[in-house]
């Protein structure tokens, strides 16, 4: 982890916290230390790692519903919101996409009334009316909101928000750009650096979204390029933009920037202003200006021109969507296909470079589909679905599938019979993508929260063994982890052997807690997680003698942290310990 990122996280945590309030004008600020130790970002071998270096996979899951006029997940009309969320961990997602607009943001980051009813059934959640009983009245949406982000947070769920469109409607995706006539691109900055402010302290959102899938064909209804200009519409200068509006109050979070729709074959003379498309000749590609894509799915322009995110270029994730023949015919799907045809006729060039090419990780934002015989007769729908997903796992992409509603009217979803049930057959589908240990357990992002509270999720210190910790990651040496990149199903990675270390019979550096020769905020953060759980978080017994910087043999206490802090952020000097 870079310094100045761990010296963020300390200054946060030295700060006296609160509760959550719900109401946008008031502060949210996490008690000290308990919210900073499940940030992420990419190493330079284009994985998703923790704060140690240990490498994650982010396997999970779209609910929609504060995108549309609901206000609130859909389906929290006919069943228990919490419920639904104990569920989706009890079942393995450890990450959950939240479809949101850039309108709801600024009503929340104003304190504006809901213009919409809020849709819930107050009898099966009393807990989200004002009286708090059955049939009582619904809550403000954010109030709302944060209660999901509570009880998420006790799942050991994560989320990402992602600004689904700019104006809250049930077709705002079908809108290309992430400015329409009500929103500008201002007011998406404006809701995007409100949104990662407000919750920068609270490691259970660790992701944004910039943009749910910029698109448009040279048609005049709107178009979303890629380039190096400063064009409006331009993707990648916004998502630039966009990053920064993020980073700048919360450099932890990852950023998902999402491809485009279509991109110029510059290799045939075409450019930006060429015709969309020449249908005459749709079947021969020579005659096609555009390279096309899944909205949101090409990032040809990424090779060309990639995302420069400067400082926090470690925060960047390309994202891309996927979707099968239910959802459109693509010429792609116009023959026998297989893994190896997808590759070469889409996947590859649009953006499977990125992973085959450790260019970037990738997290697949959204796939997914009708599993049944009703919805798909030829099996074409289940068989593309299964090559994306075996493609996924061997490739360690990351993925939340789409999505949990069943109310998705050419995918469906998780859910069935008014959201009462699960879909059996796809889950079990799913399920083989989620991350998993050599013994069926799901792996949750958090590093003290198991995922679910069925006592099938261990927490990502259980899965590490907490023998990863000793050596944070540091600026000056070359990083390494304790455990090889996990592999799912089949190969799976075990947990990190012990090491037996030797007792040395004097302090070898004040506040050296992971004994690499320096005392920094890697070895604050190794001794506050060591005070929370020494079980897990396990520190050799020089450092533990390092950092007993009191001196009086009692161990590493409270205190002893304390003044490992002041040390690091040179309040005090080591004499005067």
């Amino acid at each position: 982890m870079k310094f100045k990122k761990i010296i963020a996280c300390l200054a946060a945590s030295l700060i006296a916290g609160s509760a959550f309030t719900g109401k946008a004008p008031e502060k949210v600020i996490a008690a000290p230390d308990e919210y900073h130790d499940d940030w992420l970002h990419v190493n330079e071998n284009a994985e998703i790692v923790d704060m140690y270096g240990n490498p994650v996979w982010l396997t999970g899951c779209n609910w929609f519903g504060y995108n549309v006029t609901t206000q609130c997940f859909d389906g929290v009309w006919s069943r228990n919101m919490h419920e639904m969320l104990n569920e989706m961990a009890d079942h393995g997602f450890n990450l959950l996409r939240v479809p949101m607009s850039t309108q709801i943001l600024l009503q929340w980051k104003n304190n504006e009334p809901d213009p919409y009813m809020v849709k819930i059934n107050e009898w099966k959640n009393p807990e989200l009316t004002v009286e708090g009983v059955e049939g009582g009245t619904p809550k403000y949406s954010f109030d709302i909101w944060n209660m999901a982000v509570e009880w998420c947070r006790e799942n050991g769920i994560k989320i990402m928000m992602d600004i689904h469109c700019a104006t809250t409607a049930s077709n705002g995706h079908q809108l290309p750009l992430w400015y329409d006539s009500n929103y500008s691109t201002d007011d998406w900055l404006e809701a995007l650096s409100w949104f990662s402010e407000y919750y920068k302290d609270d490691d259970t959102i660790i992701a944004v979204d910039l943009k749910n899938e910029p698109h448009g064909k040279n048609d005049g209804q709107g178009m979303a390029i890629w380039d190096d200009s400063t064009a409006e519409n331009n993707w990648k200068y916004a998502a630039e933009r966009g990053a920064a509006a993020c980073l700048e109050q919360n450099p932890n979070l990852l950023i998902m920037v999402e491809g485009i729709e279509v991109y110029p074959k510059f290799e045939n003379g075409k450019d930006w202003n060429s015709p969309a498309i020449d249908y005459a000749h749709y079947d021969d590609p020579d005659a096609q200006a555009f390279h096309g894509a899944w909205w949101g799915g090409n990032f040809r322009g990424a090779r060309d021109y990639p995302v420069d995110l400067g400082e926090h270029q470690s925060q960047l994730v390309y994202s891309p969507h996927d979707y099968g023949p239910l959802v459109w015919e693509q010429e792609w799907f116009k023959k026998d296909f297989t893994r190896e045809t997808l590759l070469e006729d889409y996947w590859y060039d649009t953006w499977a470079f990125l992973i085959e090419e450790k260019i970037s990780p990738l997290l697949m934002g959204e796939w997914g589909g009708f599993y049944d015989d009703e919805h798909d007769p030829t099996g074409d729908n289940r068989k593309w679905m299964k090559l994306l997903r075996d493609y996924m796992i061997d490739k360690r992409i990351h993925h939340t599938f789409w999505c949990f509603n069943e109310n998705s009217g050419d995918t469906g979803g998780l859910l069935t019979n008014d959201f009462q049930d699960w879909d059996v057959a796809k889950y079990e589908f799913v399920e083989e993508a989620l991350w998993q240990d050599e013994n069926g357990k799901y792996i949750s992002l958090d590093h003290k929260i198991p995922l679910g509270k069925s006592g099938n999720g261990i927490s990502l210190s259980d899965y590490y063994s907490g023998n990863n910790n000793v050596t944070p990651p540091t600026t000056t040496e070359p990083q390494t982890t304790a455990a090889t990149t996990p592999v799912a199903t089949e190969s799976k990675t075990t947990a990190p052997s012990v090491t037996t270390t030797t007792v040395s019979p004097s302090v070898t550096k004040k506040g050296d807690a992971n004994c690499d020769g320096e005392t920094d905020v890697a070895d604050v953060v190794l001794t506050k997680c060591y005070l929370i759980n020494p079980k897990v978080y396990s520190i050799k017994d020089q450092g533990k003698l390092n950092a007993d910087v009191i001196g009086d043999g009692n161990g590493i206490e409270i205190q002893d942290v304390i003044l490992i802090q002041k040390l690091v952020l040179k309040l005090i000097a080591p004499p005067e310990i």
